[in-house]
């Protein structure tokens, strides 16, 4: 198969024809990646009428340029900008990411992250370590002796959800309906979405809401020392949340606190059993296995793209821009340029060339980024030294959606 049988580029106007629907792009993005950063990093998608910027330096750059930013409307309205109204039909979904961290700029942005911030500091989140290392030593305690696991719905979609619900202050057994509710709800950010996908949503953008507003009212009740008492009870500049803010944040941080991390620990688990290198010596010591989640985190990102709104006019790499254009940032493209990552289709974990963006950078840089480290750096030697000889039990199933990157399942035997 060759790239050119799906992907086609004219460099000479930078436009790109690729349908992101395809399972041969979405089951190897990172081919089509180092095809694009040959022929036209910088590049207009016909089928999402957006420019979209891939080369690391402009990534990490346009992250933190200020005349970009998550939202428009704070200062156009949707006449001006001949924007649709909202659809009635998603108001529930729309609702809950009315005060998302993700969406907002300052000076929302930086009175609602000052109030979480405290709580995902490395000092703070380091301190969660007995409790990972213990949930994952017991996940693998009840499939060791089988001898086989499908690793996602045994050990990858349990870690994550189940941490960030108790900083937050939601039960253990919540667990399994997070996770449902926020399969549906990212929905709305997937390309090609449909009415189904957006109706899914919205659905469970209301049950989500309804249930995160009767957690609220037992804390204001009955504060405890977990975040959402925290989020309640602490006041920002002589200001306290509002049940609408506090919605919203939660949802965010309990959808943001799982599901890239999710999606991270099976791709992780693929990349080093497919490299054929040697888990003990990835995992030797606490610098060895931050560099091999380091380059775990650089080539097989979770979150492969990040959007941004032009907030005035401007050109950025000769690309003219108006207030108002969407354009789009290709974290997991970023991570595989040539020119900051020599070899980048490689598993290198010794390298040393520089940070990832799979995080992200600037104001809007993940909250999260310190726990999800934290639950790489423990959860993946303590699998692979548990369950020596490892090896995968059949080809892995990529999710068939795009910009989320991860797999349907992981298969595995030792």
């Amino acid at each position: 198969m060759t790239l050119s049988s799906f992907l086609s580029v004219d460099t000479t106007n930078r436009s790109v024809s690729l349908d992101s629907s395809d399972p041969r792009f979405y089951d190897n993005p990172n081919a089509v990646y180092a095809a694009l950063h040959e022929q036209a990093p910088t590049f207009y998608w016909e089928q999402q009428k957006q420019w979209f910027f891939s080369s690391y330096d402009l990534v990490n750059a346009l992250l933190r340029d200020k005349r970009f930013g998550r939202q428009i409307l704070h200062i156009a309205s949707r006449e001006e900008l001949n924007m649709p109204p909202p659809s009635a039909h998603t108001r529930h979904f729309d609702a809950a990411e009315s005060w998302s961290l993700l969406e907002l700029e300052p000076p929302e942005h930086t009175r609602l992250r000052t109030l979480v911030n405290r709580a995902f500091v490395s000092r703070h989140v380091e301190k969660m370590t007995p409790e990972i290392t213990d949930l994952a030593n017991g996940l693998i305690d009840a499939f060791e002796g089988e001898r086989k696991t499908e690793l996602l719905a045994s050990f990858a979609d349990i870690i994550p959800v189940t941490m960030i619900a108790r900083m937050i202050g939601i039960p253990d057994e919540m667990g399994p309906q997070l996770l449902k509710w926020s399969h549906d709800y990212v929905g709305m950010y997937m390309f090609n979405r449909t009415r189904a996908d957006e109706d899914a949503a919205d659905r469970s953008s209301k049950e989500f809401s309804d249930y995160v507003r009767s957690i609220i009212a037992q804390r204001r009740a009955t504060p405890r020392e977990d975040l959402l008492s925290h989020m309640i009870h602490t006041e920002h500049k002589g200001q306290l949340l509002t049940d609408d803010e506090l919605v919203s944040t939660t949802i965010v941080l309990l959808n943001a606190g799982h599901e890239a991390t999710v999606h991270q620990i099976g791709n992780s688990v693929r990349v080093i059993l497919e490299s054929g290198l040697d888990p003990s010596a990835l995992f030797a010591d606490a610098a060895s296995t931050e560099r091999t989640v380091e380059e775990c985190l650089r080539i097989c990102a979770p979150v492969h793209i990040f959007q941004r709104y032009c907030l005035e006019p401007c050109e950025i790499d000769g690309v003219s821009l108006k207030r108002g254009d969407k354009i789009s940032l290709i974290l997991a493209a970023a991570n595989l340029d040539p020119r900051k990552f020599p070899d980048p289709l490689t598993f290198k974990p010794i390298r040393n060339e520089g940070a990832n963006l799979s995080f992200g950078a600037g104001i809007h840089f993940c909250i999260g980024a310190p726990l999800a480290r934290l639950e790489l750096n423990l959860a993946l030697p303590l699998l692979f030294k548990r369950l020596p000889g490892l090896k995968l039990a059949s080809r892995p199933k990529v999710k068939d959606v795009y910009h989320f990157h991860g797999l349907e399942r992981l298969d595995l035997v030792w």
